[in-house]
């Protein structure tokens, strides 16, 4: 499909696509059975291609773990990870020292910049009942000029993450929560140091809309040099630009174009991911993103001859203890607990 105001629609699965100056994004809703006390996984993994399972068998799926599901770790070059954790806990730890468990809404924001190793695990802490998760991972690319600047990671924790609450002509309400981009006079929390989409002359913007059951919201124009893409992920139905679609589905929409959207009959969540295209070539492979071949192959000796830094954790799969809470301990040495 293809008008003024929208380009184009496709599906979408647990792989999003995307548009520069994104990456990738992935999906992840998972109901874990109960753990073990250990935080292991309770159940037989009979049947299952460990070490890199994405089968969703019996609704959930051990990505690149063995015993706790998730992916140990693994390098980082060339790019940033802004991972958004909707429902459930993930464990982070990398190369740097960082450290941290985060969830129900917090977002982290990694820089990987010149390389950085990390490991992303969900702990299964409930014993007595299922352990739901679910996660975004969205790749934003970063230009040449920054390909190899300082690796950083910033939690952004929900409770000071801003929402926007708006209510339509029918007193449905709207809640568009600002990840990264001003919505309207709303300015997002601070990225990391070294973070391309950090500069508002980018116009990147990530933002988690959730509409009431019917609900109509207008999406504002934004700059004609962006590209924008919303995701409909979940929900009966939507309505844009008096297009209905009622299953997962992107929409590629003019940017300059304001969007009235309705929700169908049901709570419904759509995701905003906007910005400036980069438009340099990409080279990529695995966890490396650059702009050249050669630039990979230099990716992959400098990850063999240094390691990045090497892994100071003394597991693969690495998570933190039962009894921790919410918590982000930073190279230096800060630490942050809620």
């Amino acid at each position: 499909m293809k008008n003024d105001k929208i380009y184009s629609i496709q599906q979408i699965g647990a792989q999003w696509p995307t548009l520069d100056p994104f990456l990738f994004t992935a999906h992840h809703k998972e109901v874990y059975p109960k753990g073990n006390e250990d935080m292991t996984i309770s159940e037989s993994l009979t049947g299952r291609n460990i070490g890199s399972d994405f089968s969703s068998k019996d609704g959930w799926s051990m990505y690149h773990g063995r015993k706790i599901p998730g992916f140990p770790y693994h390098p980082h070059r060339g790019f940033e990870t802004v991972t958004i954790v909707e429902e459930g806990l993930a464990d982070h730890s990398d190369s740097l020292g960082s450290a941290g468990r985060f969830g129900e809404g917090d977002v982290q924001w990694m820089t990987a910049g010149a390389g950085v190793q990390h490991s992303e695990m969900f702990p299964l802490l409930n014993t007595k009942e299922k352990n739901p998760v679910e996660l975004f991972q969205i790749w934003l690319n970063l230009p040449k000029k920054d390909k190899m600047v300082e690796p950083s990671y910033k939690m952004l924790w929900h409770e000071d993450i801003p929402l926007v609450n708006e209510k339509d002509v029918n007193g449905n309400a709207i809640e568009i929560k600002v990840i990264a981009g001003t919505y309207k006079n709303t300015n997002p929390l601070a990225s990391t140091p070294n973070s391309w989409a950090a500069d508002k002359n980018h116009n990147v913007g990530i933002w988690r809309v959730h509409l009431d059951a019917n609900a109509e919201w207008s999406l504002p124009a934004t700059a004609k040099t962006s590209n924008r893409a919303i995701y409909f992920y979940k929900g009966d139905s939507i309505s844009v630009d008096s297009t209905t679609i009622e299953e997962n589905v992107m929409f590629h929409v003019n940017p300059e174009a304001e969007l009235k959207i309705k929700a169908g009959d049901s709570d419904t969540y759509i995701l905003v991911l906007q910005g400036d295209p980069i438009g340099e070539s990409v080279a990529k492979h695995g966890p490396f993103v650059m702009n050249t071949r050669a630039e990979l192959q230099q990716a992959f000796n400098d990850f063999q001859n240094t390691q990045f830094g090497g892994w100071p954790w003394d597991k693969q799969e690495m998570v933190h203890a039962k009894n921790k809470g919410r918590f982000a301990l930073h190279a230096d040495g800060k630490l942050e607990e809620k």
